[in-house]
């Protein structure tokens, strides 16, 4: 088992920026990778950034150029920074953990709200 803890969500303006913050527990593995998606009311859930045990990242086509997804901490604690936040990025985020560095997420976390406002 692996557990997932976010943090950092919040209210901000249009233009404004957030970082959120995930640490990993339990069962963790070095090869592992790690992510944030986002799911908006009414939405499916998207993939919004991932990186791989080797630093590789992915990011979805709406937050390239904004969003920079990190890793540090032995690879256990998954950073992201979202910059130039707009009003369509409101959503709850959440932390997710493959094993490997397999794309679909075995575990989950349980998600924080962030609020753009106009």
């Amino acid at each position: 088992q692996v557990q997932l803890v976010e943090s950092g969500g919040g209210l901000v303006q249009a233009g404004g920026s957030l970082r959120l913050s995930c640490t990993a527990s339990g069962n963790i593995f070095s090869i592992d990778a790690m992510g944030w998606y986002r799911q908006a009311p009414g939405k499916q859930r998207e993939l919004v950034a991932r990186i791989t045990s080797g630093g590789s990242t992915n990011y979805g086509d709406s937050v390239k150029g904004r969003f920079t997804i990190s890793r540090v901490n032995a690879k256990t604690t998954t950073y992201l920074q979202m910059n130039s936040l707009k009003p369509e990025d409101t959503a709850v985020y959440f932390c997710s953990y493959s094993i490997g560095n397999a794309w679909s997420p075995r575990y989950w976390g349980q998600g924080t709200q962030v609020t753009v406002s106009p």
